[in-house]
């Protein structure tokens, strides 16, 4: 009885794998099994793949069962494919962002836990996801797309203090914005002036040795603000007209702005679980930066604590700054608004669960308060969301570079900015000028490519700065 009754399909009933195996498995057969009843032939072939260290020395059957013990113990590829095409995602502005920025939040759309994204009109290139990125994917985090400073925020008090006073009372606001802050990478409190605050009970603190060994860290730079573009400032704050949500009537008043995030926990959470993403979620090298943590995992879950731990010690470092702030000048506190980035919200988008990665993105739900800040000299604005669906209820952090750090320091003179903050009425207290205000786009260019996503309820203008004495980055 001839053999040409068994193919492929039959071999991969009894055990065998599409492959370069069942290609052998079948030349095999054709060169040695013709005359044998197909029975027969069915039995040897299922025994020799379930067990082909019984064939290792089989005349015929020697290099076949070689071959599958060697596959079966060969590193397997667990590398996880991008789809092969991206999906559409909005960009705001998109005549003012760089080329790579465009290429890393397609390369994003391409994640198989995708869902839905937005580049937002100050973006510009980063690492994995860019800045200015929004991304919204299926039960999955990605650490980068949360980015490495974690729940870094905008804070901003209002006050019933009149411009004058402060024009009148400069020197005591510069000295009190000096006694009551801390910048730059490393920098803290000595135990004997550290603040106190409920976030440093938490939970979160004891649920891993790695989060427990950073408790310190977190008590010592509580309070302070990071280095690169994170600053404090005094500024005159304009309401053209009544806000009745808020209840201040129009007028100019002085108001206090802070730009910082979680500091050295923050960092290093990022990174941990940036390192754990990686070796977890093999993605092909373009996306190896925006590997993710399933929510189902204990990965994704501890990461979820942690990042909001880290977001919730950002936002105790603002309430310290403006609270100790506030005492030393006095006034009525008339308003404090805050936003945060560089984070992941639970949110529902076009009706499905999803979780919002904003890695330098600003939430803008509808009716939902934010700031948009500009640079040092550039007017900052005090918004509320419109509830954009196409733009993921999100709006630009910031003006956004328009010059890298690097590229900043080349080409712009200590010259020209000291004339700049002399033009706008800025005192600077530290910085570098890798912060200087011509790194940065223009924000009312920047405002105006996002009309659908924000309403301007009043206008910041910077007074007084300070920022990091070196314009060092965080640690």
């Amino acid at each position: 009885m001839h053999m040409n009754r068994i193919n492929g399909n039959d071999l991969l009933t009894i055990g065998f794998n599409q492959g370069k195996i069942l290609g052998l498995a079948l030349e095999v057969l054709e060169k040695n099994y013709q005359d044998t009843d197909r029975e027969t032939v069915l039995t040897i072939m299922k025994n020799v793949a379930e067990k082909p260290e019984l064939y290792l020395d089989h005349e015929i059957l020697e290099d076949l069962a070689t071959k599958i013990i060697e596959d079966a113990n060969a590193p397997k590829d667990d590398t996880i494919s991008l789809n092969e095409t991206a999906m559409p995602f909005n960009i705001y502005g998109q005549e003012h962002i760089d080329e790579g920025a465009v290429r890393q939040m397609d390369t994003a759309m391409r994640l198989p836990v995708t869902v839905a994204g937005a580049l937002m009109p100050d973006a510009h290139q980063g690492y994995g996801l860019p800045i200015g990125g929004v991304l919204a994917a299926k039960n999955a985090v990605i650490p980068y797309g949360v980015g490495v400073d974690i729940g870094c925020r905008m804070a901003l008090s209002v006050f019933d203090i009149p411009e004058s006073h402060f024009v009148n009372n400069a020197d005591i606001y510069k000295r009190e914005l000096i006694d009551h802050t801390r910048f730059g990478a490393g920098h803290g409190f000595v135990r004997h002036q550290r603040a106190e605050h409920a976030v440093l009970e938490r939970n979160e603190f004891n649920m891993t040795q790695f989060i427990k060994t950073l408790q310190d860290k977190a008590w010592s730079q509580l309070g302070t603000s990071g280095g690169g573009n994170h600053f404090v400032e005094w500024g005159i704050i304009e309401f053209a007209e009544r806000d009745e949500v808020l209840n201040i009537p129009a007028g100019r008043y002085v108001a206090l702005l802070s730009h910082s995030g979680s500091r050295g926990l923050g960092a290093t959470i990022a990174g941990h679980y940036t390192r754990l993403a990686k070796d977890i979620c093999k993605l092909p090298k373009e996306a190896s930066n925006l590997a993710y943590l399933d929510m189902n995992s204990s990965e994704g879950q501890e990461y979820w604590l942690a990042m909001n731990l880290a977001g919730d010690y950002a936002s105790a470092c603002h309430e310290i700054i403006h609270n100790k702030l506030t005492k030393a000048i006095g006034g009525q506190l008339l308003a404090r608004v805050e936003n945060h980035h560089n984070f992941a919200w639970k949110e529902t988008w076009n009706g499905e669960d999803v979780i919002v990665h904003r890695k330098g993105a600003t939430p803008a739900g509808k009716g939902v308060m934010g700031i948009i800040p500009g640079s040092m000299t550039a007017p900052g604005f005090l918004v509320r969301g419109k509830g954009l669906e196409d733009a993921i209820n999100s709006a630009s952090h910031g003006a956004g570079r328009q010059m890298s750090r690097t590229q900043a320091i080349k080409s712009i003179s200590h010259q020209e900015m000291d004339a700049i903050l002399k033009a706008n009425g800025v005192t600077l207290i530290g910085a570098g000028r890798d912060e200087a205000p011509m790194a940065y786009k223009d924000i009312n260019m920047v405002m105006d490519a996002q009309k659908k996503l924000v309403d301007v309820v009043a206008k910041f203008s910077p007074k007084m700065v300070r920022m990091a004495d070196d314009g060092s980055k965080e640690d």
